[in-house]
């Protein structure tokens, strides 16, 4: 008599196997493209730096640096150095060209250290450019000697904390920050049962998940710097910020809502987010676009906090806020009605009950 196979150990059709193979391979070729594309076409595009001195001189000086790194800076004029610093403690720029009759050239390590170099490269070609000039004028005054060399100084109005050297740990702060979030709410999701057990579960999570956190990389790592409370409250509010939404669209979808995490959080907005190199360095206008999302607006409150408390931070925790209370709002949408497929609250939490055995007659 045939036999036929049983229906757990049928071999699978090969072109399923094959299917499967090709939309593995897509997928890891999308996860490639996320995490390498920023770090590729990464170049300066419009960087904010301030200039100020005479007008001949700022106009000379804007013409040298544009034909050196065309498109790389745009230069905001202020009235003098203090005015120079003052927009880069409010990170209205990265760095500033002081012109006169003592010249010198401001930068922010803690704002970028690539941009930082940037500028110290422009002071390099200034003081070359100065000197030149003036022994230019001392030839045609027919003096004796040349004038003396000119130094121009590069100062480092907000440098990075001495825990800190090279900004390694705020940056690498960033990407568990993400992944904490993204597992809190899966994991939330996942484990516990109702809609709006999981916004109270994401509510302790987070707050809890700050003040530890914030303990680590500052009190122990020294990572961030500033006020201890309110790093913690923007730690908590920025992992409220990414499992709240993971939650939120569990409740209204189902479990396809647990991709919200993986597809827009980590390979869409985090390669984007700007935390290790500046959103300029981005193809416009993607740069921008990534401050929008949790995974930038948290990086740049986080560092305008710990080295920048002059800066405007009202924008990263709305951004911060607006995602937490869209999380917020899709679960209690998802408690009252059911869409997509989701499990009501009353159906869900008698999914795991034990199934009882069939009484023998």
């Amino acid at each position: 008599m045939a036999t036929h196979p049983d229906a757990t150990t049928a071999r699978t059709p090969f072109g399923r196997v094959v299917g499967l193979a090709l939309a593995l391979v897509g997928v890891v070729a999308v996860i490639v493209l996320a995490f390498s594309w920023p770090s590729v076409t990464a170049e300066p595009k419009h960087l904010p730096v301030a200039i100020a001195g005479p007008a001949e001189a700022v106009a000379a000086a804007e013409a040298a640096v544009d034909q050196r790194a065309p498109g790389a800076i745009d230069f905001l004029e202020v009235d003098d150095r203090a005015a120079a610093v003052d927009a880069i403690e409010t990170r209205d720029a990265y760095g500033a060209i002081v012109l006169g009759q003592e010249p010198e050239v401001l930068t922010s390590s803690a704002s970028s250290l690539a941009v930082a170099q940037l500028l110290g490269g422009v002071a390099t070609s200034l003081e070359e450019g100065v000197n030149a000039q003036a022994a230019a004028a001392a030839q045609a005054a027919g003096a004796p000697s040349a004038p003396p060399h000119l130094d121009v100084p590069v100062t480092d109005v907000v440098p990075l904390a001495e825990s800190d050297p090279r900004g390694t740990g705020l940056t690498a702060a960033m990407f568990p920050l993400l992944l904490g979030g993204m597992i809190g709410g899966i994991a939330i999701s996942l484990s516990i049962i109702g809609a709006l057990r999981r916004v109270l579960a994401v509510t302790v999570y987070s707050v809890v998940g700050g003040l530890l956190l914030t303990a680590i990389l500052q009190g122990w790592f020294g990572s961030l710097q500033g006020d201890y409370w309110l790093n913690a409250a923007a730690i908590a509010l920025s992992l409220a910020a990414i499992a709240a939404p993971i939650t939120g669209f569990v409740a209204l979808l189902g479990r396809a809502g647990i991709a919200v995490g993986p597809v827009v959080m980590l390979l869409f907005a985090n390669p984007i987010s700007g935390a290790a190199i500046p959103k300029e360095f981005f193809p416009a206008p993607w740069g921008d676009v990534g401050q929008w999302f949790p995974p930038g607006a948290a990086a740049t409150l986080l560092r305008d906090l710990s080295y920048f408390p002059a800066a405007d931070t009202t924008f990263p925790w709305l951004v911060l806020l607006a995602w937490t209370a869209g999380g917020i709002l899709l679960s209690i949408v998802g408690h009252f009605r059911t869409a997509g497929g989701a499990e009501p609250d009353a159906e869900a939490a008698h999914a795991d009950d034990p199934v009882a055995a069939p009484v023998a007659a």
